[in-house]
């Protein structure tokens, strides 16, 4: 019982040290010893690209965001921007009809369906040969589009990601765990790219080959995850792009992050398990075995979390150091409940520090338990963010 105990208690660390330590020295040293290539060729002529913008209820951030979009350094007549209103109900779409005579579009949908649904019905609405997806509270310098687009001149690529830049109020101790978060998961991204392919792309920030949206996507899974999916089953390869910069303001509370998470991260592990043929490696080698590195290997210590914290009270029946542990470990949950209790965006950082792992953790059990109830998470509220400042 004891042993038992001890594997369960340990289990989650042991998967998570892999994925996230693990995992990248393995990409690091499969990296250096392969020569980089260029894939861009830099030809003359630019694709057409359709930007999306599924919105919904974001009046007050779509019309900055629309400005700019239109400043981007692109050709206009190669250029469409849609904006896919999930049936906003705040005057979102009178806002973007503001734009029209700027040569913004605006894709209202009848009735309220979801984030996927919008981006499915955005394929009869686009011309671009590339399509790029946009969020709505985000800022893409005038420069990134043609970063990303260039990529595209290899025909191996199918999709392409940008790099996530998280800003926000340096003050905010609350939610600047994040950004630490978002500029590790872009260096794995990198080291991904020089290994063969990502996993998954930037929701905030991604293009795609028109061919890749060519099928339906069910409404609870996610696009910005399955692009990339879709792609290898069609022989493409996925690539991040760090010249390709996003700007990302940071959600002013862990609450909000919380949210976020959850809804992410069930929707990342639905699509996951619809796509599941994809991590077998006898079938797809070696994106088999980073997909399951990547996602579902990271995601699997929030499952066994509490397993592994019955297994410790367990252990501490009889071990001093289980109790010890033990003890650590409450009193982190205890501080980082306060810390999500408090709502304040300037706690102490230990407290913050405790509130983001308490958080995360929350989120990824839940997570599982709506992805595993196989709840419905078609429908989405746009997560509040800070305008960027530029």
């Amino acid at each position: 019982m004891f042993a038992l105990a001890a594997f369960f208690a340990a289990a989650p660390l042991i998967i998570a040290i892999y994925a996230y330590v693990g995992y990248p020295l393995i990409l690091w040293i499969v990296a250096s010893i392969r020569p980089r290539g260029n894939s861009a060729r830099n030809t003359a002529a630019w694709p057409s690209v359709t930007i999306t913008l599924p919105v919904y209820n974001a009046r007050s951030s779509i019309a900055s965001t629309l400005g700019s979009l239109l400043e981007l350094d692109y050709p206009r007549d190669r250029l469409q921007i849609l904006v896919l209103s999930d049936a906003s109900t705040d005057g979102t779409d009178d806002v973007v009809r503001a734009f029209a005579d700027r040569g913004v579009e605006l894709l209202r949908l009848p009735e309220r369906r979801g984030k996927t649904a919008a981006e499915n019905a955005a394929l009869s609405a686009s011309r671009g040969e590339i399509l790029v997806n946009v969020d709505s509270t985000i800022l893409i310098p005038a420069e990134s589009l043609k970063k990303l687009v260039r990529v595209f001149d290899d025909p191996t690529i199918g999709v392409a990601s940008g790099r996530d830049v998280s800003v926000g109020a340096i003050e905010n101790q609350g939610t600047i765990a994040e950004s630490g978060y978002v500029g590790y998961e872009m260096w794995v991204r990198d080291l991904e790219t020089r290994v063969g392919s990502i996993v998954g792309a930037s929701g905030c920030f991604y293009g795609s080959r028109r061919y890749v949206h060519g099928r339906p996507l069910p409404p609870g899974l996610s696009w910005d995850f399955a692009a990339a999916l879709v792609a290898r089953k069609q022989g493409y390869r996925s690539v991040s792009v760090p010249e390709a910069v996003c700007i990302v303001p940071r959600s002013a509370q862990i609450r909000t992050e919380l949210r976020r998470k959850v809804r992410t991260m069930a929707r990342g592990l639905s699509t996951l398990f619809y796509h599941r043929a994809l991590m077998n490696p006898l079938q797809y080698g070696g994106f088999a075995l980073m997909l399951i590195s990547h996602k579902l290997l990271r995601w699997l210590p929030y499952l066994l979390a509490p397993v592994a914290l019955a297994a410790l009270c367990i252990l501490a029946v009889e071990s001093v150091s289980a109790r010890v542990l033990l003890g650590i470990i409450s009193a982190g949950l205890v501080a980082g409940i306060i810390g999500i209790r408090r709502g304040d965006s300037t706690p102490a950082r230990p407290i913050a520090l405790a509130a983001f792992v308490v958080a995360v953790f929350s989120a990824g059990f839940l997570a599982w338990w709506e992805a595993l109830r196989r709840t419905q998470l078609a429908t989405w509220e746009p997560t509040p963010r800070p305008g960027v400042q530029t």
